[in-house]
């Protein structure tokens, strides 16, 4: 089990960037895979990033691609989103989790462990 706190949100104009960071407590947290999910008032939860314990392997949405990227350093026990070019429709809570496998990586109800989330929202 790990414990999870994100920070780094916040309002920024459209085109702008924002650097998310999600800290964790527990000495697993390089057995895990991590994900970066965010969810909009009125909408569904919805995977953005994802990277496997080692950083081999890393996925984003099609929304994501080429804009956001996903990092990690198990030394510090960290998971960074770096999203550059953001839009409007970028507004949500964004939240980091933890996943055994990486097979699940994409699908939120394999993840065990959930932070409390930050808030981007980005004006036009």
């Amino acid at each position: 089990q790990v414990q999870l706190v994100e920070s780094g949100g916040g309002l920024v104009q459209a085109g702008g960037s924002l650097r998310l960071s999600c800290g964790a407590s527990g000495r697993t947290f390089s057995r895990y895979a991590m994900g970066w999910f965010r969810q909009a008032p009125g909408k569904e939860r919805e995977f953005v990033a994802g990277i496997s314990s080692n950083s081999v392997f890393r996925s984003y949405s099609d929304d994501a691609k080429g804009r956001f990227t996903i990092s990690r350093d198990n030394a510090k026990n960290t998971v960074v989103l770096q999203m550059n070019n953001l839009k409007p429709g970028d507004t949500a809570l964004y939240t980091c989790a933890a996943v055994n496998r990486w097979a699940g990586v994409t699908d939120a109800s394999m993840y065990t462990d959930w932070g409390q989330g930050t808030q981007v929202t980005v004006s036009p």
